[in-house]
């Protein structure tokens, strides 16, 4: 009897990766646990963040540094200098300021998780249904194999549809190794940037 190959390629190819997709959501495909949101309270120990500093997050210096901050091609220690820069401009609005900084870009960011993780589930449903094609067909070539005469020109046509679609299955399912580890690399990010802005915040 075949293993259904969705379970079986993310099991060779992520360990661990059939226990993880079962911990909360059976469909989720990753080792990392499903987390669907983070929060602001997750991330940042400053001062809290209210409708007057989400506004301030639309003024023209924060909003444009906080979508520099939120980009991933931006190295960290860039990242420290530039917010470093925009600390050292500011005046006795100096903590509002570098709270808005925080959220604003938190936003940028917590979107961005957002978008990829529903792009996680979208693709790991994909790849269920290419799965459930390809037993299928595995099924349909070994009764094709029992049938008497034999017909081995479709015998071979549907083996090397088989072939191709589980080379398929297997390159996708690959890149779900970079793909789940994405929303952590965004997390990761956002606390970084939150201990880099409280340390300008003033006593």
């Amino acid at each position: 009897m075949f293993k259904p190959l969705f379970a079986l390629t993310l099991c060779n190819i992520l360990p661990g990766a059939a226990m993880a997709a079962t911990y909360d959501d059976p469909d989720w495909p990753c080792i990392q646990r499903k987390v669907p949101e983070i929060s602001v309270a997750q991330m940042w120990a400053g001062p809290e963040v209210t409708d007057a500093i989400l506004a301030m997050g639309k003024e023209p210096k924060v909003a444009t540094l906080a979508a520099q901050l939120a980009l991933r091609r931006v190295p960290m220690d860039q990242a420290e200098q530039m917010i470093a820069d925009f600390a050292a401009d500011l005046g006795k609005d100096r903590n509002d300021m570098l709270t808005a900084l925080f959220a604003k870009t938190f936003a940028h960011i917590a979107s961005e998780r957002k978008s990829v993780m529903a792009g996680i589930s979208r693709y790991a449903h994909k790849q269920t249904g290419l799965s459930a094609r390809i037993e299928e067909k595995r099924t349909a070539l070994v009764a094709l194999k029992s049938k008497t005469p034999p017909d081995y020109d479709r015998q071979e046509e549907l083996q090397d549809n088989l072939v191709w679609e589980e080379r398929i299955f297997r390159e996708r399912a690959q890149s779900l190794t970079y793909v789940c580890e994405t929303p952590v690399l965004l997390e990761q990010r956002i606390f970084a940037i939150a201990r880099a802005i409280q340390s300008h915040l003033a006593p």
